[in-house]
């Protein structure tokens, strides 16, 4: 016969059981933040917008961006990594993220968070200046082994910088790295033959091409890009295994539940595969991707690794 306690008991036994997997289950109750640590209106914000937008409306709760841009994205970046991890804060991240370990004193590491997803590639053309008599990469690095040849970039530690030093390296050539504040000098000097070449997105130096005012003679991905299926990839142009793409993901602070990750990674891999996402995309010169959370992993220290080597060998620094 089972008395009164007993069975308060058990009562209380089932509640406790219970109660923490109600609470899972009903994440999120209440708004999330994504941190970019980049400025308002720029192509990372832009695609983390589009997909937050949709996410936001699957996950029937508001999702709040906040710009906190600086240093290379690591101040916005160290502030994702000292956020409680409860799944309510996240962290857009590029492929510095995995280049800046090896040149700035951080005060958060790797460590500090979980991959969510790898949302999309950015792939990066070479532009080369009118004024530099080559019409494809094996002419310019011909060129280059008899002329002085500079390549533009966004900062010292940017993807263009170290996709512009890795070529040099791969094609036995010295060049001159050329630091601007902005796109719009570089494009300036670029059309105006200051300076030789860039690795840049497709966005807006494609239209000088299409006026014959730039050369594009490579794209830096595994695949041509649509529409433009001339130019070849940079493997395809005699360098093999050069794919250097930019990249934007998703981060979560370190101890934030797994199945939260897990469900978020699963909702952006479906959402960038949407026509009107891929297409917003491809506008900001995107391609869409969705990885799972390991694969992003993979990405990260593949990337943290090739950086560090290319730094090494440049003797970069950031001043």
């Amino acid at each position: 016969m089972k008395t009164k306690g007993t069975s308060l008991l058990a009562l209380s036994v089932i509640a406790a059981l219970v109660t923490p997997m109600a609470a899972q289950a009903a994440w999120p109750d209440k708004p999330i933040k994504v941190i970019v640590p980049y400025t308002p209106g720029g192509a990372t914000d832009t695609v983390t917008r589009v997909v937050m937008q949709k996410l936001s409306e699957k996950l029937k709760q508001p999702i709040v961006i906040e710009n906190k841009p600086g240093a290379n994205s690591t101040i916005g970046t160290s502030q994702a990594a000292r956020s409680k991890p409860d799944g309510y804060t996240f962290v857009t991240v590029l492929a510095a993220y995995s280049a800046n370990p090896h040149l700035y004193k951080l005060n958060y590491s790797n460590s500090d968070f979980v991959p969510v997803s790898h949302i999309a590639d950015l792939p990066l053309f070479l532009f080369v200046s009118k004024e530099v008599p080559a019409n494809n990469v094996k002419e310019l690095v011909e060129y280059g082994k008899k002329n002085h040849l500079t390549y533009a970039s966004s900062g010292t530690g940017s993807s263009a910088h170290l996709t512009g030093a890795h070529f040099a390296g791969e094609a036995g050539i010295e060049m001159t790295h050329v630091p601007y504040k902005g796109s719009a000098p570089i494009l300036a000097d670029l059309l105006s033959g200051q300076v030789s070449m860039v690795f840049d997105p497709i966005l807006v130096p494609m239209g000088y091409v299409k006026e014959g005012k730039l050369k594009a003679l490579a794209i830096t991905s595994a695949k041509r890009w649509e529409g433009e299926d001339d130019i070849p990839t940079m493997e395809e142009a005699g360098f093999k295994g050069f794919v250097m793409n930019s990249w934007t993901s998703l981060l979560a602070p370190k101890g934030t539940p797994q199945d939260i990750v897990d469900r978020v990674s699963t909702e952006i891999a479906q959402i960038v595969q949407e026509p009107d996402v891929k297409e917003k995309f491809k506008t900001a010169g995107f391609v869409p991707v969705g990885g799972s959370a390991a694969e992003l992993g993979d990405l990260i220290k593949r990337d943290s690794e090739l950086y560090e080597k290319i730094i090494k060998d440049n003797n970069i620094t950031v001043q």
